[in-house]
């Protein structure tokens, strides 16, 4: 054990935010506390025959504006410019440029998910592999068509990369890995970059996720596997966490980042500090049904981070969370909430904020996690939107007629994935 491993306090110096209800931390709160929805239907491309035509996108979003390393851009995916972006973000908030903490004590850690190939990066192959008639030739591929697809397509797909293009753009030479756990991949990510913190090989580490989900091919895979809303007479109203008439969750795009320090490296430079990370814990499932409908690695992540956070369920001031908007996912949230929390459960304050900005897998944790660190700042908490019927299964407290007043400076954010990853962190103002 290094020492001091366990008495270093690590805290949160930096927001960035991009996201369907705004860019930039201040944009993206305004939204969330005037419960302005960025769910509506898709515009990206042409959404007739898919099979939900609901998303939530980012409009008017410019990645030249946020990455110095614009040589890089073609190599970058949407999800890749994401975070990137609010990478960006994070360190401006952080007061930090390039060269302002050392290379070799700056670190990165980010989550990401699956990033799609898009049509487009294929036309022109297929186009060689066509006779007169427009017909495909699959014996013409080896011959004709791989040939006109970039050797470096490949770079805009691995999800290890919005890692090494944040490292680049600030020569971040630290520890650097990614994670790749869907809906729980930010706050593991929280968890490896704090845990370097504490074992004293970074001063400082850049950490988030992205993801975007707004592909035709993700749009059908997620509909046959964990169910989309098909309330399109309604798109504002269609993602409803926990409402008892919830029909599936809406797909969307999103990045945040944060910059997390040592406590004693943030105050000697000066630093304004969000919020201390507690803990984060993790568990999953494991093998059997029983263990899969009562939310077991949930209960275990959050009994975890309420030991190591050394407070009590009563003590949080609210709960961020996973809220899908599934029937079944939120059941099993609520169950694992109420296994790991008590008599708790049914009291402490509950917001989901997927009812803005929809899910889009491993970034959805970070833009979460953005609004409670935002929350405990200002002292009010965004309300769920959409929720009008409570689920007598769920018994939650969900926030939902407006903005909270909170009146506890702890919280806990808490993630899980369709196949139980889970993890939870509990961080509070300082």
């Amino acid at each position: 054990m290094v020492a001091g491993y366990d008495t270093e306090r690590v805290v949160v110096t930096g927001i960035g935010v991009v996201s369907p209800v705004g860019i930039g931390k201040d944009e993206f709160w305004k939204n969330l506390v005037a419960g302005h929805s960025g769910i509506d239907f898709l515009r990206a491309f042409p959404n007739e025959n898919l099979p939900s035509k609901l998303a939530a996108e980012i409009h008017d979003f410019d990645p030249r504006e946020f990455v110095r390393e614009k040589k890089f851009l073609k190599v970058m995916s949407r999800s890749i410019q994401l975070g990137v972006s609010a990478a960006s973000l994070a360190m401006g908030d952080a007061g930090l440029s390039r060269g302002d903490v050392t290379p070799e004590r700056l670190g990165v850690e980010f989550g990401c998910g699956r990033i799609s190939t898009t049509p487009q990066e294929f036309v022109e192959a297929v186009e060689n592999c066509s006779n007169a008639a427009n017909d495909f030739q699959i014996t013409r591929w080896g011959e004709d068509g791989m040939g006109q697809i970039t050797p470096l397509l490949l770079l805009r797909q691995l999800p290890n990369m919005p890692a090494c293009h944040v490292s680049i753009e600030f020569d971040a030479q630290g520890p650097n890995n990614t994670i790749t756990s869907r809906d729980a991949s930010a706050l593991l990510a929280l968890s490896e970059a704090s845990h370097a913190i504490r074992r004293g090989t970074a001063d400082c580490m850049i950490v988030g996720a992205c993801s975007s989900n707004i592909d035709p091919v993700d749009i059908t895979r997620l509909n046959i596997s964990e169910g989309l809303s098909q309330r399109h007479d309604d798109p504002l109203r269609a993602c409803r966490p926990f409402d008892f008439t919830r029909d599936g969750t809406v797909i969307g795009e999103g990045s945040g980042a944060f910059v997390i320090e040592s406590y004693k490296h943030a105050v000697a430079r000066g630093a304004d500090i969000y919020a201390e990370v507690l803990s984060v814990g993790a568990g999953c499932d494991g093998r059997g049904y029983s263990n899969g409908a009562s939310g077991t690695g949930l209960v275990r992540a959050i009994e975890q981070a309420i030991s190591r956070a050394e407070i009590e369920p009563g003590d949080l001031g609210h709960i961020n969370a996973n809220g899908k908007s599934t029937q079944r996912d939120d059941l099993i949230e609520a169950r694992a909430l109420h296994r790991a929390l008590g008599s708790a459960a049914e009291t402490l304050p509950v917001t989901a904020l997927k009812s803005y900005f929809g899910n889009s897998d491993a970034g959805t944790g970070a833009l979460e996690l953005a609004g409670s660190l935002l929350a405990l700042r200002e002292g009010v908490l965004p309300h769920t939107l959409n929720y009008e019927t409570p689920d007598p299964r769920c018994r939650l407290n969900v926030v939902h007629d407006g903005p909270y007043r909170l009146s506890t400076r702890a919280a806990m954010s808490v993630n899980r994935t369709a196949m139980g990853q889970s993890a939870a962190a509990v961080i509070r103002a300082v």
